[in-house]
């Protein structure tokens, strides 16, 4: 069959929300940028007048052209061997943006796309489509998914009247003032412009979507909410950090076994958490200073980009500011934590460190310790919410900026002892803190349970455990853990995933 009728023939099958959706997928915000193959342009047409044009014409003749021009693209495409490119990314997108809502087209080349994850290196378990899939555009998706047609035409209204913003948008005219978007497909093209063009004024990103959530508070709540959803759980779900469907995450595990009993267990341990929560998982044992460089270096790869967030566990012996590597060698903990975050194919995703390891020597000993109780007290102020609003600070648009973004934000460190103390272990089962971590997570999955919420009960679990040193003077202690959080959004458990399952049902 001609190729052309085909591709007709494809999109005559496809809905109008689906049509919406893909190209919301497909024109993806945070592509790489500058690659091989491309250039520094403006796509500001590409990505929004296709959408304009729809909303305020009411048809999809554009959205369709774009489409027929991406298939068109890939039927042509070349796989180069060596250079990843910047249509090697679109192909990927565009496929697993197919695959998600069911609508693949029969004459697209999987063999393309398989050469394609070689260029990446994939692995077998990440050849899963649901892996290419961006999860902050995902929980867009469910956002727009909430909202009822007139809850969009009411952000859009409330966009409009923002002129500082809107000043000189030839795109913002195209649609105008007044929308109808009730005919199928006009909500979603409308909700995604809305998306789409405030991403383009770094005014919204994955992780910075506080505009977003102001235009979604200004919405009529008995109008603009699908049934049971309502303005707060909307909003509320835009401040958790996007980890939707397969894979949770890339999990680091390195452990250091010389000369730590248990540490086997601890490895099987925390690489069964990992895999329960959906993370793809890598294991080091033994690591040294030249390993730690090397996965620096691996974590550099492009791939790597495709994942949602980063977790580490690193087990081994130390003290106050080092950690004793497999060659007896010792790093500065600091060095180790500083140099990870940096990563850029992790930016703006949440980066989670387990350190597990002693940071001292000291033990918070029960024997002849007496326990006086203490009392405070303090005077409360019933202030009303809207006299402290009147006395703080007016902070407008204009001194907000989230472009430039510290290394160490969105990265959380949890310490298995507080500074100066001892680390506890069993002679068969390894790090105690490992284990409680490891139960505690699998018990709270499919709860929705945020990870500080399990850091927070992990310490109070942790802290009632009576441990005794393993020399000749048996000295019963307590261990406390700690966390240092520099989180912008709260990181949530996800539910199970099996990576050989196909968990996704098809959105309409």
């Amino acid at each position: 069959m001609d190729e052309v009728i085909q591709v007709t023939q494809w999109l005559s099958s496809i809905t109008p929300r689906k049509k919406a959706k893909l190209f919301f997928f497909t024109t993806h915000a945070d592509a790489p940028s500058p690659m091989v193959g491309s250039n520094d342009v403006d796509t500001h047409e590409e990505t929004q007048l296709p959408l304009a044009t729809t909303v305020a014409l009411h048809n999809f003749k554009n959205i369709d052209e774009f489409l027929k021009k991406k298939v068109n693209t890939f039927s042509c495409y070349n796989v180069i061997e060596n250079e990843i490119t910047k249509t090697d990314y679109e192909y990927l997108r565009f496929y697993s943006a197919c695959k998600y809502l069911d609508v693949v087209p029969p004459f697209l080349d999987l063999e393309k796309i398989s050469a394609i994850q070689n260029k990446f290196e994939m692995t077998d378990e990440e050849r899963d489509y649901r892996l290419l899939l961006d999860s902050a555009d995902l929980v867009l998706e469910k956002v727009c998914d909430s909202l009822k047609p007139a809850g969009v035409s009411q952000m859009w209204t409330a966009l409009r009247k923002d002129r500082n913003l809107i000043r000189g948008v030839k795109t913002i005219d195209i649609i105008g003032f007044f929308v109808d978007p009730n005919p199928t497909g006009i909500k979603e093209c409308l909700f995604f412009f809305i998306v789409r063009f405030l991403q383009k004024a770094d005014k919204i990103n994955r992780v910075n979507t506080n505009r977003l959530e102001r235009l979604i508070a200004q919405c009529d709540e008995s109008s603009s909410c699908e049934e049971g959803k309502t303005i707060d759980s909307i909003i509320d779900s835009l401040r958790f950090y996007p980890t939707e469907l397969y894979p949770f995450g890339f999990c680091l595990i390195m452990c250091v076994i010389e000369g730590r009993d248990g540490a086997m267990q601890e490895i099987e341990k925390t690489m069964e958490i990992s895999r329960h929560l959906g993370m793809i998982t890598h294991t080091e044992k033994n690591p040294t200073k030249e390993t730690i460089e090397l996965v620096k270096k691996e974590l550099m790869k492009p791939k790597y980009q495709f994942y949602s967030s980063f977790t580490c566990w690193f087990m081994s012996h130390g003290d106050g500011n080092s950690m004793v590597l497999a060659d007896g060698e010792t790093i500065e903990r600091e060095w180790f934590l500083t140099s990870f975050p940096d990563i850029s194919t992790f930016q703006l995703k949440p980066k989670v460190f387990f350190m597990v390891s002693c940071r001292g020597a000291n033990k918070f000993s029960l024997k002849g310790d007496e326990f006086e109780g203490q009392s405070a007290t303090c005077d409360y102020y019933d202030i009303g919410s809207a006299l402290i609003r009147n006395r703080m600070l007016d902070i407008t648009d204009s001194v907000r900026d989230i472009s430039y973004v510290q290394p160490m934000m969105d990265t959380l460190v949890a310490y298995s002892t507080i500074l100066d103390h001892l680390s506890g272990r069993a002679n068969t089962h390894g790090s105690i803190y490992v284990d409680r971590a490891c139960v505690l997570m699998s018990e709270n999955i499919s709860r929705g349970r945020s990870l500080t919420e399990i850091l927070e009960h992990l310490s109070q679990d942790l802290h009632e455990i009576l441990q005794e040193t393993m020399d000749e003077d048996r000295i019963v202690y307590k261990q406390a853990c700690h966390y240092d959080s520099f989180f912008r959004k709260t990181l949530k458990l996800p539910y199970t995933r099996h990576p050989k399952e196909d968990v996704h049902s098809a959105p309409q």
